[in-house]
């Protein structure tokens, strides 16, 4: 051990959703243990924890034998009884997924056949029944409505998760980047690190941190830019969230209209292929090497994919046009207006996962492991909503792996 490292039982890399929840799970399963975070930014939730659109997913799109599948119903429970203890406000303004063509009905009775299989509360409504739930969406005859889908302020949960975490004795260390691994223990921009096991949460950056440990040897990261318009429209102008039918086949949901958590309705995300992977506005955050390398997959990805890439990158791209999103919501809403919708929300990233060796971006979380360290790889969303059973999951897990076996740092056996 280095001399004048910092000494814990567990160290977390990453101060999002994620890895705040696996910190407090972590320290509610092993009391004793000292359980530390370290987080680059000046506070937790600055990346996608953050800047998400604070949808509470109620879990009915996810194929029955994935982890999203089995996390987001307990997820979508447990998240809003925690906003409502510590009141912060939750908008159970419910979702309407609409058919815009006969075709799509399809889509609606897949969605009901998976919801029916994780008894979510799902109903099956004429057009009519929609438009008494909504009265500006527009449907092909028929819709789901989803009233267990919610809202929140995702940096109110944010805030919150943090203070509870230091609260119940993690140790969080914000403005803490790491830097690589060595044989002294883990360097940081404040020192060595010396931990007994090490949860690698760290988003964007989670493949690089894991390829240190010896893993993501087959993925890594894909980055795409998720922007929102809002509406400047009376508070309560759209009372529930408008969903297209989705393509299962990928991992967006298509351009939907949101309403938040006070009330405002927003339109988007755009999935754009971002250039780099902190790339929210002009240059900054910009890495040569980080852009070389996410070109070249991309470029890989419009030549050979089997999977429609191509058709989907092109897709994403048009929508940088503020027309086009709004051209996209009037499908699904009346009355939408291209003067109604100019401001730009700020920026989220989606550290998307790419495995390189089968050119398909992972649809699931993606967990490697061994008896020193864990690595969260993919964790898109609903991550989450699914956040809370998601680090029960994990810290299981861990503990599996570390049953019997005595650490070198204490409180670990």
């Amino acid at each position: 051990m280095k001399s004048g490292a910092y000494t814990t039982d567990f160290l977390v890399i990453g101060g999002g959703i994620i890895g705040l929840s696996v910190a407090r799970e972590l320290k509610s399963k092993f009391t004793d243990s000292r359980v530390t975070v370290i987080e680059k930014e000046s506070d937790c939730g600055r990346h996608a924890s953050g800047r998400n659109s604070g949808v509470l997913h109620a879990g009915f799109y996810y194929s029955p034998d994935s982890l999203k599948a089995k996390f987001t119903r307990l997820g979508n429970t447990l998240l809003t009884q925690y906003c409502e203890t510590r009141e912060i406000p939750v908008n159970k303004c419910g979702k309407l997924v609409v058919a815009r063509r006969r075709e799509d009905h399809a889509g609606l009775d897949e969605l009901l056949k998976r919801g029916e299989a994780y008894g979510i509360p799902m109903h099956d409504v004429t057009a009519g029944e929609a438009k008494g739930i909504e009265p500006r969406v527009k449907t092909f005859e028929r819709a789901i409505f989803s009233p267990t889908t919610s809202t929140v302020d995702p940096t109110k949960v944010m805030e919150a998760m943090q203070r509870d975490a230091q609260a119940e004795g993690v140790d969080v260390r914000c403005g803490v980047r790491y830097i690589s691994r060595t044989r002294q223990g883990l360097r940081t921009s404040s020192g060595f690190y010396q931990a007994g096991y090490v949860v690698n949460s760290a988003g964007l950056y989670a493949d690089t941190i894991a390829r240190d440990f010896g893993f993501s040897e087959n993925y890594r990261i894909l980055p795409f830019k998720g922007l929102y318009l809002y509406s400047n429209e009376p508070i309560g102008a759209i009372r529930t969230n408008i969903y297209p039918v989705p393509d299962l086949r990928n991992p967006f949901l298509g351009v939907h209209v949101t309403v938040t958590a006070d009330g405002r309705a927003k339109i988007g995300p755009t999935a754009i292929p971002a250039l780099w992977r902190e790339q929210y506005a002009g240059p900054a955050n910009f890495r040569l090497s980080e852009f070389r390398d996410i070109i070249r997959r991309q470029v890989g990805l419009l030549l050979s994919s089997d999977w429609e890439f191509r058709r989907l990158a092109i897709e994403e791209v048009q929508k940088y046009s503020r027309r086009r999103l709004v051209a996209l919501a009037s499908a699904l809403v009346e009355g939408v207006k291209d003067e109604q919708y100019r401001t730009w929300g700020p920026p989220g990233i989606r550290a998307q996962l790419l495995n390189v060796k089968s050119r398909r971006l992972e649809m699931d979380f993606v967990i490697q492991s061994d008896d020193r360290s864990m690595h969260i790889l993919n964790a898109v969303s609903p991550a989450f909503t699914c956040a809370m059973p998601f680090a029960t999951h994990v810290c299981d897990r861990i503990n599996a792996r570390l049953h019997g076996q005595q650490s070198t740092v204490s409180g670990l056996a």
